[in-house]
């Protein structure tokens, strides 16, 4: 299938689609034409890929994972690969380090907030 059927089929826009093959995430067979040709599996990645990008995962992970990820026709399934557990722990930990430092973010704006005066 062409670019255009696999945006189509995914709801993903051509240009990320060619993000994600420059991220090395996809590795459509090229037409003597310069054409992108995917196949049916590219379907799937797809919607791996956008799963591990909601999840927080950046593409450099999400390369070294999507290997390591199948469909069970509910969605996506991990299996234990190498490497798999502890590059998700990592990636856990910064998210929650991003969320712990967003928290006092807040904490002080809330303080800021509650000693507001009105201009005299």
């Amino acid at each position: 299938m062409r670019i255009g059927e696999l945006a189509r089929r995914t709801g993903v826009s051509r240009r990320l689609l060619r993000y994600y093959e420059e991220q090395g995430l996809l590795r459509p067979v090229r037409l003597p034409n310069g054409y992108r040709e995917y196949a049916e599996p590219d379907v799937a990645a797809v919607r791996h890929i956008r799963t591990m990008l909601a999840a927080g995962l950046p593409t450099t992970v999400i390369a070294l994972l999507l290997p390591c990820v199948h469909d069970d026709g509910d969605g996506m399934v991990p299996t234990a690969c190498p490497g798999m557990v502890s590059n998700l722990r990592r990636e856990r930990g910064r998210i929650a380090g991003t969320i712990e430092r967003l928290q006092t973010s807040q904490r002080a704006l809330d303080t800021m907030l509650a000693t507001v005066r009105p201009p005299a």
